[in-house]
């Protein structure tokens, strides 16, 4: 088939899954908006999305591009030598070193395990054979006394009375019934009987998706050494009268312990004072003004001039990390609702836009770390004083805002500033791999029909949520770390599937790869290779942008 035939193709059925989006395509576990509830957004002239898409005509403009895809809002141990480096001003071949030595020291780990896994199978396979020739000479024996005794098996079909352990608790068929073959057929099958039984169980190796039990990120794993060293130069550092926060920064650029990590995000986004003794009295200012605005404005909710908005978040909050139990809490929905709603009539120049809501996740969180020890994805936020949750929602409010000051061109009008990041990342990736870029072209795949959402929600519908707090480790440690660095994170992510992608050879495997990447096992490893490689792409282009430019 064509790839204009495939293209249509796919786009017709996705769009017959969720009538007038492309909800499959955008993000499969988000179910798309109503474009009714977006008119705020869209502006006289652009034409709505169609209900039944067919080919889509390429996107001159912006606005044309979001009306035909309506539904694009939704959707290390190793490296501490790169910490250490992270805000010097460093010279490039030593940058390109350390960042190197991180991915070496990553690709070592990852092939002494598969050697480890290469000889515990052989050796499993060796006993396995063991068994089987064992088993054969029993059968065998066990075969010459029953004839010898005139024992004879009935060739009737017949059925085990009780579930075999080895069946999944189906009824399954004797042995008597296996179907007449040649002895090699026969030997297979046993081998594979007993292989299957001599194998030990073994845990799933993807885990839940909504737990966020990550090393440093949630629970209370037993800490190496190593991490009660760092966690230590943390602690004395922010015990000091006036925390360093250049060393703040680069202490926290390769991750923070899940102790400190309420206290650091709040020096680092700039919520908090460096100095000690005022941080006390700026919390209790900051929290009260918070609820002043919720007093003066969240009742204006259902005002006729604020009701689209409202509505829309209304909406969107459910759709909030869905797998996660704990933000279906309707206490949960709450904060977020009035968070959401704070944030957006005080800034009429955006407003609310779908998106934002994934952004306060991570806070709320990190923040809830604060007053508990155990899990938090299955928590019940109900028993916690109701002093604590207000505080948990002032914080969160304050800390979202302080990141969107940095980035609010994404979520203006025509969102001038995705744009212009999603253009830049296609020019990245045209100079450091012209491969995966040309591929791309071959079968008309548009940065922006994928590339949107990852600057939209700062890859949050891309990673677990376990990994997007480790990532804001990072970028709230990096200068400009949400907006400019952030570019280069998405061109390391997008090559770190360079394989996967040019192994597709058609417009709608390539969409449905891009749009689902398999990070659901991803943990704090991956997401530091993953840093070390933005970081390097950073030194090599971020000062010369002529460099990614032909």
């Amino acid at each position: 088939m064509s790839n204009d035939g495939n293209k249509k193709q796919f786009w017709k059925r996705n769009a017959a899954k969720v009538p007038g989006s492309i909800q499959h395509v955008y993000g499969a576990q988000h179910p798309p908006f109503d474009p009714l509830l977006h008119a705020n957004l869209i502006k006289a002239g652009n034409r709505p999305p169609p209900a039944t898409p067919g080919k889509p005509k390429k996107a001159t403009t912006f606005q044309e591009f979001e009306s035909i895809t309506s539904d694009a809002w939704d959707v290390g141990d190793d490296d501490d030598e790169l910490l250490a480096m992270a805000a010097q001003n460093l010279n490039i071949e030593v940058v390109m070193e350390t960042a190197n030595k991180v991915i070496e020291n990553h690709s070592k780990q990852q092939e002494r395990q598969r050697q480890d896994d290469t000889t515990e199978l052989e050796r499993r396979e060796e006993d396995t054979q063991e068994e089987v020739a064992e088993d054969e000479e029993e059968d065998e024996e066990e075969e010459e006394y029953r004839v010898g005794e005139g024992d004879v098996t009935s060739p009737e079909v017949s059925f085990a009375s009780q579930s075999s352990p080895y069946t999944d608790g189906r009824l399954v068929k004797s042995q008597s019934e296996a179907p007449i073959g040649s002895p090699k057929d026969a030997a297979g099958e046993h081998a594979g009987l007993h292989r299957q039984r001599s194998l030990p169980h073994r845990p799933p190796v993807i885990p839940l998706v909504a737990r966020m039990a990550d090393q440093n990120t949630s629970g209370t794993p037993v800490m190496t050494e190593r991490e009660a060293s760092r966690l230590d130069k943390f602690k004395q550092l922010l015990a000091g009268p006036n925390t360093d926060l250049e060393e703040l920064r680069k202490l926290s650029w390769s991750g923070i312990p899940r102790q400190v990590r309420p206290i650091t995000w709040k020096l680092l986004s700039g919520y908090l004072p460096a100095n000690a003794e005022r941080r006390e009295s700026v919390l209790q200012r900051k929290r009260q003004e918070y609820f002043g605005f919720i007093q003066q404005y969240y009742d204006s909710r259902n005002d006729e001039h604020h009701q689209d908005t409202y509505r829309q978040i209304h909406i969107d909050i459910p759709r909030t990390n869905p797998l996660i139990p704990l933000f279906q809490q309707a206490s949960v929905q709450e904060i977020f609702e009035r968070i959401l709603f704070i944030w957006a009539i005080r800034h009429p120049a955006s407003g609310y836009v779908q998106g934002i809501n994934d952004l306060v996740t991570p806070f709320f969180v990190v923040y809830v770390f604060e007053y508990i020890e155990e899990e938090v994805e299955n928590f019940d936020v109900s028993s916690l004083q109701e002093e604590a949750l207000r505080n948990i929602e002032a914080d969160s409010f304050w800390c979202m805002s302080k990141l969107l000051d940095g980035i609010q061109d994404n979520y203006t009008f025509a969102q001038p500033g995705i744009q212009k990041k999603v253009k830049a990342l296609e020019e990245l990736v045209s100079r450091i791999d012209e491969t995966v870029h040309l591929h791309m072209q071959q079968y008309e795949v548009e940065y922006l029909q994928f590339a949107f959402r990852w600057m939209n929600n700062l890859l949050m519908r891309e990673l677990p949520l376990r990994c997007t707090i480790r990532l804001w480790d990072t970028y709230q440690a990096e200068p400009e770390g949400f907006s400019h660095f952030h570019l280069y994170v998405c061109a390391a992510f997008l090559v770190r599937w360079r394989k996967e992608i040019l192994d597709e050879r058609d417009f709608q495997g390539l969409m449905i790869l891009l749009q689902n990447l398999p990070t659901m096992h991803w943990g704090n490893e991956e997401v530091s290779v993953l840093l070390a490689e933005a970081y390097r792409l950073k030194f090599a282009f971020a000062d010369a942008p002529n460099h990614y430019k032909r």
